[in-house]
């Protein structure tokens, strides 16, 4: 059967199938450029630079291309596997299509450098990803409907064997499911799908019969499906500007598409404000799952309908590219903890990955169900990316809980002050960095941490302290580390738990997460005695700055009142304000402190500090050009203020910084 009749047999079935082109980089062009002939489609291709005369999109842009659909493609994995992307361009591909992976020499893949691995590895130069990419190799050579194609053997296409021709039925099963929203009165309706199952069409579809319906989303550019099915009577609103309508806007429903996307307390702030809401959101995908979004979010509302679209639009049932692909990311929902459930405490030995692969598979199941921001990055970063450790409660299948730590801090002297100085990031060490940057203390970033990455517990084990034994476990461990680190969105209950492990809060910032809607807080607990110094010193700071920052920052915090007048160990902060560039926004509580101190004239200081957002409209009062030049103004009268209060230090900082 020739590659032509292969391919009709493919679309008469639905299916769509994946060929790995794995050889020399010109061998690899020359091979796809046979299929490219040989086939007549779209062959869109995904790759860092064009290759063919096709339609081309880099990886980091597929984005653009959602909602549409293409026959065949070609993904260039050559120097790098971008595994969100790939997982986005299959669900674009019809019945009928032909996936190109273009990949190394087989044996020489596991050791290939991927370029993809500084996006997610915090790491100054790409590394090589064998974990990944073994298990991906796994994969491909035991799946009999995946052409693997090595340069050193000749191309064998097995034919299918007969299957039905495909009839969609994602039509009938949206008419359904759109004939009960019309009739719903009131409450809460959620739709969930896997990718390419239509419901941001079957949103469209509603708003479109109703016509008195409100559109809202996270970004009003990935609407383009739901606006095209609602035709002249999409409305969008973004969901900020509805919340600040002084009466809300007259709409029969208000539908929210991708809501798991929206943070927390915006979506609960919206449903309180019409009388129907429907909520879209991807249960799986490359963006994220929506498993965890259903369990948290939807559970805490009275008056829910839910239906859910498992039909896919553009191949069937039985296409086996989803099917692998789902085994490949781990797509696939984590299984019900046995009721004989072991609760022992284990490290994973992430250098052991081959003898321990199904339970790190269990593992991240596990973790992904408890968080629905969990992304195929996630995947590689647990994988392959250096100083990553994980704990685990119970064995696999019944893994009852998981916790993912990440190494952090090292840092040289000479790179840790330039981090505190405001002139350094380099990549990763989010605490450690935040710490020395934000809070000022050098010593955080060049003591040794484990953040807290990710920690989950099955569902039906919760309340049984596992999550708190995890944590002990590696406090305990020798791991030459001086304290465990963990950053979250506050909420009080996330608050308890995080205390009851024994952490301290050392730092909330002043701005919202755009993922939880809530202040990043980040708290330790303190392992050897120079960790507990950083924790003692970084806590009380923050109750030093606590009444400051409590104007900006609306949530309540039970902390130990502290004498708030200047002292000695302000002088460094506010000189890395005045002759660094260590940010406004983190030095607002020691600019306070030393405004109260001063005799000297810093009335656009004191402006500043009184109003943080306005910066823009005090520039333009001062005459001045706009925010850059504000700053400077403040880092100016800083400087003279410091150096009235104490000349001696001040020159002696000034000279170390400026």
């Amino acid at each position: 059967m020739t590659l032509e009749e292969i391919s009709r047999q493919m679309q008469q079935a639905g299916i769509r199938r994946l060929c790995v082109i794995s050889g020399e980089a010109d061998w690899c062009l020359s091979t796809a450029q046979n299929w490219l002939n040989r086939l007549t489609g779209d062959w869109l291709c995904i790759s860092a630079s064009p290759l063919f005369s096709t339609l081309h999109c880099a990886p980091g842009a597929l984005r653009t291309l959602l909602g549409r659909e293409f026959l065949h493609a070609v993904f260039d994995a050559r120097q790098g596997f971008h595994a969100e992307a790939f997982a986005a361009l299959v669900g674009t591909l019809k019945a009928g299509s032909w996936l190109l992976l273009l990949a190394p020499a087989w044996r020489d893949w596991p050791g290939h450098t991927d370029n993809d691995s500084v996006r997610w590895g915090d790491v100054a130069e790409p590394i090589a990803t064998p974990n990944f990419i073994h298990r991906l190799q796994q994969l491909i050579d035991v799946n009999e409907h995946i052409v693997l194609h090595r340069q050193e053997q000749n191309l064998q296409i097995t034919p299918l064997p007969m299957l039905a021709n495909w009839q969609c039925q994602a039509p009938q099963q949206q008419q359904a499911i759109l004939a009960q929203l019309i009739n719903q009165s009131s409450g809460v309706a959620v739709i969930t799908a896997a990718r390419g199952r239509g419901k941001s069409a079957l949103a469209g579809m509603l708003a479109q019969q109703n016509t008195r319906c409100l559109i809202t989303a996270p970004a009003k550019a990935s609407t383009e499906v739901l606006a095209r099915f609602a035709g002249e009577h999409y409305h969008f609103m973004a969901p900020d500007a509805i919340l600040e309508q002084a009466t809300t806007p007259d709409a029969d429903w208000l539908i929210v598409d991708e809501a798991a996307a929206i943070p927390a307390p915006l979506l609960h702030a919206l449903l309180a404000r019409f009388p129907r809401v429907l909520l879209t959101t991807t249960v799986q995908g490359y963006e994220g799952t929506g498993r965890g979004f259903i369990l948290k979010f939807c559970a805490e509302l009275a008056h829910v309908t839910y239906f859910t679209l498992d039909e896919p639009l553009r191949w069937s049932r039985a296409d086996p590219l989803e099917k692998w692909l789902n085994q490949a990311l781990m797509f696939e929902d984590a299984l019900p903890a046995p009721v004989n459930r072991d609760a022992s405490i284990q490290r994973l030995n992430m250098a052991s990955w081959p003898e321990n692969q199904t339970l790190l598979e269990t593992a991240y199941r596990l973790l992904t169900s408890a968080h629905y921001r969990t992304s195929p990055v996630d995947l590689r970063r647990l994988l392959d990316a250096p100083g990553m450790h994980l704990w685990l409660a119970g064995d696999a299948p019944g893994l009852t809980g998981a916790l993912w730590l990440v190494e952090e801090g090292g840092l040289s002297v000479d790179l840790a002050r330039a981090v505190w100085a405001g002139r350094r990031r380099p990549r990763g060490n989010l605490i450690a960095q935040s710490l020395a940057a934000h809070s000022g203390f050098v010593e955080a970033a060049t003591l040794h941490s484990l953040r807290i990455s990710r920690i989950a517990v099955a569902a039906e084990c919760r309340r049984q302290k596992i999550g708190l034994a995890l944590v002990e476990a590696a406090r305990a461990a020798e791991l030459g580390c001086d304290y465990l680190s963990v950053s979250f969105g506050y909420t009080e209950s996330l608050w308890a738990f995080w205390r009851a492990c024994g952490f301290t809060l050392v730092r909330i910032g002043s701005q919202r997460e755009a993922s939880s809607g809530c202040y990043a807080a980040m708290a330790i607990r303190a392992i050897t005695p120079a960790g507990q110094n950083l924790q003692d010193a970084a806590a009380l700071q923050l109750a030093r700055d606590w009444p400051v920052l409590q104007r900006h920052i609306n949530i309540k915090l039970a902390l130990v009142p502290v004498k708030q007048w200047f002292t000695a160990q302000d002088l460094p902060l506010v000189a890395g304000f005045a002759w660094a560039l260590r940010p406004f926004e983190a030095s607002l509580p020691v600019l306070q402190r030393l405004i109260s101190a001063t005799d000297q004239p810093v009335s656009l200081l004191r402006a500043a500090v009184e109003t943080p957002d306005a910066l823009s409209a005090l520039a333009k009062q001062a005459g001045l050009s706009g925010r850059k030049a504000i700053v400077s103004a403040l880092r100016q009268q800083a400087a003279d203020a410091l150096v009235a209060l104490d000349a001696k230090s001040a020159e002696a900082l000034r000279q170390q910084w400026q």
